[in-house]
């Protein structure tokens, strides 16, 4: 048995992790933390787990073997860093980070031998659209990328989005051709533009999370698309990252390095 606890329990993810580990063999939800109140329903999902709003007591009272953090960036990276420092292996789903935040967290937990797993997408469908995408990069020399997603989403482009676009570019070993605009009517209509992919950003509500790569050359396209319409569609993949961390050694990014190595 798996002992869990849960940073950002109150949040939309949070909750779905909750319940995910309320249902999932072998793992056991015994902390819940949050900075805001925690509904009861959740906590009703989890009735044997502490409850606080201190990470430092619930790592003494609960004693578990791995968080899982849905929080954000700001918050997130201090909390990563005190559940490393306390010997916890972490699963990070909270987005949004600094290059100098990832390195600190990959530095703590190569200082601490501790493993600790961060993916900026946890949908197996969405770890499929980029591996596709890498393969088409070496084939097309224009690309762009839509994002969509819920328009409470605080960072722009996504995790997911950044992440493709580095992996395509990788794969390519080149920049891709960017495609240039004569006159712009309204600024910022071709989006952000990495290694010249133009990256968009549409956030609305009904949007979950939504990506699509589309490629061009002579006379045709090519559109890969990925719809998450539900956050249970993460869950899989943080319930087998949560199975897997404690195997792990150091920061390891990425659900293909689960998946596929």
């Amino acid at each position: 048995m798996i002992d869990v606890l849960v940073s950002g329990a109150a949040g939309n993810m949070g909750r779905e992790v909750v319940k995910a580990l309320n249902e999932a063999d072998g793992l056991n939800c015994v902390g819940l933390f949050d900075q805001g109140a925690i509904p009861e329903q959740v906590i009703d999902l989890a009735p044997n787990a502490g409850v606080s709003d201190s990470l430092v007591d619930l790592f003494d009272q609960c004693s578990p073997d791995v968080m899982v953090d849905f929080t954000d960036a700001k918050a997130g990276n201090g909390n990563i860093v005190q559940a490393i420092q306390a010997g916890i292996s972490t699963v990070i789903g909270t987005t949004g980070f600094s290059q100098e935040q990832v390195e600190e967290i990959s530095s703590q937990a190569s200082k601490c031998g501790i493993g600790v797993f961060m993916a900026p997408n946890f949908a197996l469908g969405a770890v499929m659209l980029m591996q596709l995408a890498s393969i088409a990069s070496s084939h097309f020399d224009n690309a762009e990328i839509i994002e969509l997603h819920h328009n409470h989403k605080k960072d722009a482009p996504s995790g997911t989005a950044i992440e493709t676009a580095r992996r395509m570019l990788d794969a390519r070993g080149r920049p891709f051709s960017e495609t240039t605009t004569e006159k712009f009517t309204l600024e910022g209509a071709r989006g952000g533009v990495l290694g010249g992919l133009n990256v968009h950003s549409v956030r609305l509500p009904g949007l979950v999370a939504h990506q699509e790569v589309i490629f061009g050359g002579l006379g045709q396209t090519l559109s890969l698309r990925h719809d998450s319409t539900s956050r249970e569609s993460f869950m899989p993949g943080v319930m087998l990252a949560v199975k897997n961390v404690k195997n792990l050694n150091g920061l390891v990014v990425g659900l293909e390095k689960l998946l596929f190595d």
